[in-house]
């Protein structure tokens, strides 16, 4: 999707902020998915075990923002090459040790709640209720997964 402007129809503005989410949101699933089947340590059983809670939620949440768009008449981003553009969450290329793995998820999952009150910040604006209401569940559900990775690190 290009770049949002006033020239824009709201709900195609709308859409495409929220296929941002959903970019952030997918790169961030991938990486989740990807830690969980790589981590290693002492920390080995916790982490596999709340990576793949994590990353299951994420599952979900994608078919969610996915229809939403939909929903405002747009077309949902579905490629890498269109995830990589529009994400603000980068994809690891390497296998990190367990604690960076939970350094990058925590930065990564402030990333998406940053991009959810975008959403939720333009949809409030703009009068819609119900992407403002998924932008807010994306937001809870972000801080408190952040907050119990962060919980491991202390």
């Amino acid at each position: 999707m290009a770049k949002s402007n006033k020239k824009k129809p709201d709900s195609t503005r709308v859409a495409d902020a929220t296929a941002r989410l959903l970019a952030d949101s997918y790169t961030l699933y991938l990486k989740t998915h990807n830690f969980h089947w790589n981590v290693t340590g002492p920390m080995f059983t916790t982490l596999h075990t709340l990576f793949e809670t994590q990353y299951t939620e994420l599952a979900l949440a994608v078919d969610e923002i996915a229809e939403r768009i939909r929903a405002l008449g747009e077309i949902a981003p579905g490629s890498y090459t269109e995830f990589t553009r529009l994400a603000k969450v980068k994809e690891s290329r390497s296998v990190p040790p367990a604690v960076d793995m939970i350094r990058q998820l925590v930065a990564d999952y402030r990333t998406v709640a940053a991009t959810a009150q975008e959403v939720f910040d333009l949809a409030d604006e703009l009068g819609d209720q119900a992407t403002a209401d998924l932008a807010t569940r994306r937001m809870q559900v972000s801080e408190k997964n952040a907050w119990m990775l962060r919980s491991h690190l202390e």
